[in-house]
């Protein structure tokens, strides 16, 4: 196991919508360069749990740390400006521009060299900042595989390139931890494999925190060093891939035991759990 500091850890998260406790005291931590996946029935709170990390939606109860430091009342963007990046079940690029500018624009919040003037003027200053930051989106759309599609417009891709930008684009400034959520859905076979490559680079040579949600299991447990299980907004399980697998409170309540019978789940052509709940994204 991985004994490097937490850089994001979630400490006793709760959050209400009404009378309904969407997560109840769930607390996890995530260490420099692991990939931690996330599975669970849809309902498990998966989503809602990105959303508190992220700063989207503040808990009601429970502490979220970055480094140590409580940064529960952070905005999102002070969190994604901090290293904290995510992606989204529904895809959020800027359609009507290419798949190069959706990543120059992921760094212009640094800004631009000189302020409006120097913009109006094209001053070196601007020009040098602009080079470099189109240099930085040419070589992650090299890594990404996405290349030959820089100069299209991001609306006119297909779901799975699409999705593929969305995690270019969260990695156009190195994150120093990487939320995905459902960044698989809609991908071809050589897209997830693909995206397999681009994610343990990110870990492994970019010591990346990634905390995976994905309703895919097989490439959950293929990529992951530790898996997290949530049910009903709780920990149901964690550990490794195969003890995970193995625990049969999970292959009850996700990956498919029946009166006591052993297995997983039926899996479709990409190890996806062909089970109607598995299939829904919609996950709160």
């Amino acid at each position: 196991m991985n004994d490097d500091p937490a850089v994001l850890e979630a400490v006793g998260i709760g959050v209400r919508f009404g009378g309904v406790r969407a997560l109840d005291g769930v607390s996890l931590a995530v260490r420099p360069g692991e990939v931690c996946g996330l599975i669970g029935p849809n309902g498990a709170g998966k989503t809602t749990l990105f959303d508190a990390l992220s700063g989207i939606r503040r808990p009601d109860e429970g502490r979220v740390l970055l480094d140590g430091e409580d940064i529960t009342r952070r905005s999102p963007v002070w969190r994604a400006r901090h290293g904290l990046r995510r992606t989204f079940q529904r895809q959020q690029l800027f359609g009507q521009l290419t798949v190069a500018d959706n990543l120059v624009v992921a760094q212009e919040w640094r800004g631009g060299g000189g302020g409006l003037v120097a913009d109006l003027l094209a001053a070196p200053t601007r020009r040098g900042y602009e080079k470099a930051r189109r240099e930085r989106a040419a070589a992650v759309l090299r890594d990404c595989g996405l290349d030959e599609v820089g100069e299209e417009y991001a609306g006119t891709l297909p779901v799975g390139r699409a999705r593929m930008v969305e995690l270019a684009r969260a990695v156009a400034e190195p994150p120093r931890v990487l939320l995905l959520d459902e960044p698989a859905s809609g991908m071809t076979d050589d897209e997830i494999v693909q995206l397999s490559s681009v994610v343990r680079h990110l870990s492994a040579e970019e010591h990346c925190a990634v905390l995976l949600v994905e309703h895919n299991v097989a490439f959950v447990m293929e990529l992951s060093t530790r898996v997290v299980v949530l049910d009903l907004g709780r920990i149901l399980a964690e550990g490794t891939p195969a003890e995970v697998h193995a625990d049969p409170r999970v292959r009850q309540a996700y990956l498919g035991s029946v009166s006591g019978q052993s297995g997983a789940r039926r899996a479709g052509p990409r190890g996806e759990s062909t089970d109607k709940e598995c299939d829904t994204a919609g996950d709160r």
